[in-house]
């Protein structure tokens, strides 16, 4: 299913991976996730202008190839280690692609792309850490990404809790996490989104088969409730 809103495309893939396209062509992957989370099977676009990876738990080399161009621009958080990462041994900077890192507080223009990163991470007095208190995603190991494509501002904010840097994003559509498993969940990005006020609420990173219906279809009441619109791409 794709989700059309104004001059923005969007589609979701499934776990954090969506595809956004302007009018004019310009194609955005965010997160496209590693094949352990089954995705992206059987797809191989390879159209994607801009690729945009959040933190370690997204970076996936094989990933990035099947939805980049030859020319892509592959954006990462500065702290992508592969080395610390179990499952790949690429760098970054290793790929067939234009590599830029950036931290998580920048604003740039890419060609005809704004751009725009957040922090993102776990409060370490929350409940989203292990048993010897480390956050499930450390304060400086990601961000969230905010894109403008032809005039429409797309906000995912990464696998964060969250944060008072929230409160001031623009945002047209609005891409939050709502498992709550390691992110925000559905009563927090709900209210997000009452403050945010964006004009489409596109939920993501939930897993349609595990989540019960009833929690999905209370986010989208919960949403709708407040004035927001909101719809769902299963």
């Amino acid at each position: 299913m794709t989700v059309r809103f104004d001059a923005v495309t969007a589609d979701w893939f499934g776990h954090a991976a969506v595809r956004l396209e302007g009018q004019t062509g310009t194609v955005v992957y965010l997160d496209p996730d590693p094949e352990e989370y089954g995705v992206l099977d059987g797809l191989e676009p390879r159209d994607g202008d801009l690729i945009l990876v959040s933190h370690d738990h997204h970076y996936d080399p094989e990933s990035i190839r099947r939805v980049a161009r030859e020319d892509a621009l592959v954006v990462v958080h500065e702290s992508i280690d592969a080395s610390e990462i179990g499952r790949v041994d690429e760098r970054p900077e290793a790929l067939p692609f234009a590599v830029e890192r950036v931290a998580a507080d920048e604003s740039f223009v890419l060609g005809p792309l704004d751009l725009f990163t957040t922090p993102a991470y776990n409060d370490p007095d929350g409940p989203h850490t292990d048993e010897n208190g480390t956050p499930s995603h450390p304060e400086g190991r990601g961000c969230g990404f905010g894109v403008t494509i032809d005039g429409i501002t797309a906000f995912w904010p990464g696998d964060t809790d969250v944060l008072p840097v929230h409160e001031d994003v623009p945002v047209d559509l609005f891409l939050p996490p709502i498992d709550g498993t390691s992110t925000m969940d559905r009563h927090e990005a709900a209210a997000l989104a009452d403050r945010l006020e964006p004009d489409l609420v596109l939920p993501v990173r939930y897993d349609p088969a595990a989540a019960t219906e009833i929690d999905v279809d209370a986010f989208v009441v919960d949403v709708a409730h407040r004035g927001v619109p909101v719809v769902l791409d299963e």
